[in-house]
């Protein structure tokens, strides 16, 4: 019986410190709508048809090795915008703000660890 309940004590014990790791994005738009936003990490992308003046789209991805993030959008007047973000490495966990400011500048506000 006390074998029994050293394992499972240890299972949890295990599973308590075992956690993905993973990057919360929010992306603000404060200007006009834009359009086909794409943001793009080492591996995959994610993104949407338009983000509205004011709106928000969050998104959560885990880092599956070493790169850059970007952006892309197209303006109420067609123009695509592709912007370079911060590099994210395996193993990074937090969050990034990226905000679309009225203009179209793109700032990139990463609060990210990397507890290897």
């Amino acid at each position: 019986m006390a074998k029994v309940w050293l394992v499972s004590v240890a299972v949890i014990v295990f599973l308590a410190g075992c956690r993905s790791r993973f990057i919360d994005v929010t992306i603000v738009n404060q200007g006009p709508t834009v359009h086909l936003l794409e943001f793009d990490y080492p591996s995959a992308s994610f993104g949407a048809n338009q983000l509205a003046m004011g709106a928000r789209y969050n998104y959560r991805f885990k880092v599956q090795g070493p790169g850059s993030l970007s952006l892309q959008y197209e303006d109420v007047t067609g123009h695509t915008h592709t912007v370079q973000g911060p590099r994210v490495d395996l193993g990074d966990q937090g969050s990034l703000l990226v905000n679309i400011a009225p203009g179209g500048a793109v700032t990139w506000s990463p609060h990210l660890t990397n507890p290897k």
